[in-house]
Formats: C-alpha cells, structure tokens, sequence
C-alpha cells in the first residue's frame, strides 16, 4: 500500500508540476510528513520558491526547507495571517498531511488557502476537496480514479 500510495504521489505531482510550468509564482505544500514529497517538489520545481507550511517537527534525516520558506505552526492559523504577504501567487499546493488528519484538515484548509492560489493553481490532495469555482482534473495516466485528487483553482 505505502509504495502504490507514494508511486500515486509522485505522479500526480509531477502532473501539477508540469499544469503548473507557465504560470509564476511559488509551490506551497501543507504537511511536511518525512520530507520525501518535499525532496521531489525542489526536484522538479527547480527554478520555483517551495513553502512549507506544517506544525510539526521536521525529522533530522529530511532535507531542510529554506530560512524563510518553513512557516511553523498550525496552517488554520499561519495561512490567514500570509494572505497579505502571498496574495493569488502561489502556482502549486500539495496537501501533504498525516493519513488520520488528511480528511478532515483537507476540508478546513481548502478556503484558507485560496486566497494565495493564483488563477490556473494546481492543487493536488489525498482527499476530495470541495470548494467552489475549483475544477476537478482527471488523474495521469496510470492512476485510478479516488486515489489522489488534482484541481485548477479559479
């Protein structure tokens, strides 16, 4: 389960990455996990800013974020107040979050984080997202259907 689930991760990541490609601005992930989803963002986003956002520690193992480009704290709390400072610019958003929060997270932090989406974002998530004006986009070719979900945010 754990190798198709990362498999489907990468995919659909690279999907976002290159739906992604033409518009500016940087990639935020919600969730740090064990840092492997970070590590292939800055992969694949070479030339792009990567933002975390995450309350939890970041293992000693994993590759560090940036200064600057780790927000700590809990993302209902930390996007709001980044609104001002990322307004409708960010490109890409991964939601990366442990498999028993995943759910319920997904569902808050979906309106707080389309305020910092620019027109055209791709925004990939484990879980269904439900926010108006955002258009559900088939998964790359390899991936069944339910198993991660990409959007264009309006």
């Amino acid at each position: 389960m754990s190798i198709r689930r990362l498999m489907t991760q990468r995919a659909c990541l690279e999907r976002a990455a290159d739906l992604a490609a033409q518009l500016p601005g940087p990639a935020l992930q919600l969730g740090f996990g064990d840092g492997s989803a970070y590590d292939h963002l800055r992969e694949i986003l070479r030339r792009r800013e990567v933002i975390v956002f995450d309350a939890g520690p970041v293992s000693a193992a994993a590759d560090q974020p940036a200064p600057g480009e780790r927000i700590s704290g809990d993302p209902r709390e930390t996007l709001p107040l980044n609104w001002n400072r990322l307004k409708r610019s960010a490109a890409l958003a991964h939601f990366n979050f442990p498999v028993t929060d995943q759910t319920r997270l997904a569902a808050e932090l979906a309106p707080l984080i389309a305020p910092i989406l620019r027109a055209g974002a791709v925004v990939v998530s484990e879980k269904p997202l439900d926010l108006p004006g955002w258009e559900a986009l088939p998964p790359p070719d390899g991936v069944r259907e339910g198993r991660h979900y990409l959007y264009r945010a309006s």
